[in-house]
């Protein structure tokens, strides 16, 4: 298997992970996106909490050129951190939620 089907395998895993414990309710409805030709991932919720619309993105990845770029994190997880013990090399997750700028200065990889 090459790298960039691991790191489908990977963030489709820990988006399932995560998701299950997020529960759908009769208002708000949880769903995972997963675009494995285009190569983005997604986690989120939507629907109605009384007059107030719902549509949160809560946790984004894309795979690009290699790599993977964390887009979007509501959440306190880790995800950049279980992705290396997942075996995905340090160099190879962006976290795309910082601005460039900043991408240098963390423990990640940069564009």
């Amino acid at each position: 298997m090459d790298k960039v089907s691991k790191y489908r395998e990977y963030v489709q895993s820990l988006l399932s992970r995560y998701v299950s414990g997020d529960v759908s309710d009769d208002e708000v409805e949880v769903q995972l996106i997963f675009d494995v030709e285009r190569d983005h991932y997604q986690w989120l919720n939507i629907g109605w909490q009384e007059l107030n619309r719902v549509y949160r993105c809560v946790m984004h990845f894309d795979i690009k050129d290699g790599k993977i770029w964390l887009q979007q994190n509501l959440t306190d997880q880790n995800p950049a951190e279980e992705l290396i013990a997942m075996g995905v090399e340090r160099q190879d997750i962006v976290l795309g939620l910082q601005p460039p700028y900043k991408r240098p200065y963390t423990d990640y990889g940069v564009a």
